[in-house]
């Protein structure tokens, strides 16, 4: 069974950066394609950005693109989804993802069910 568990968020101003962190226990977490994706009050859960089992491939949403940085160190089972230039529109509870599947391209993995998630962080940014 693959466990996700989210750490990092928090209260920040808007233009100050957050990273965030998801560590992976269970199956091989270098065999896994992951994401982040995010939901903010009252609406629903949005894909934030996607990275293939190497890291060798990425992909995020337009309104993250230039901002956000999603990496991943295998030897250390974690996920980082570094968010700069922060605005109030990005508060909301960021949740992991991963998945065995292979996708092709990358990009794709945001239109499925997802196999496995993290319970979420939340990050809430003050104007």
């Amino acid at each position: 069974q693959v466990q996700l568990v989210e750490s990092g968020g928090g209260l920040v101003q808007a233009g100050e950066s957050l990273r965030l962190s998801c560590v992976h226990s269970g199956r091989t977490f270098g065999g896994l394609a992951m994401g982040w994706f995010r939901q903010a009050p009252g609406k629903e859960r949005e894909f934030v950005a996607v990275i293939t089992w190497n890291g060798g491939d990425t992909y995020y949403a337009d309104s993250v693109k230039g901002r956000f940085t999603i990496s991943r160190d295998n030897a250390k089972n974690t996920l980082y989804l570094q968010m700069n230039s922060l605005k109030p529109a990005d508060t909301a509870v960021y949740s992991c993802a991963a998945d065995s599947r292979h996708f092709e391209p990358i990009s794709t993995m945001r239109n499925y069910d997802l196999e496995y998630w993290g319970k979420g962080t939340l990050v809430t940014v003050s104007s």
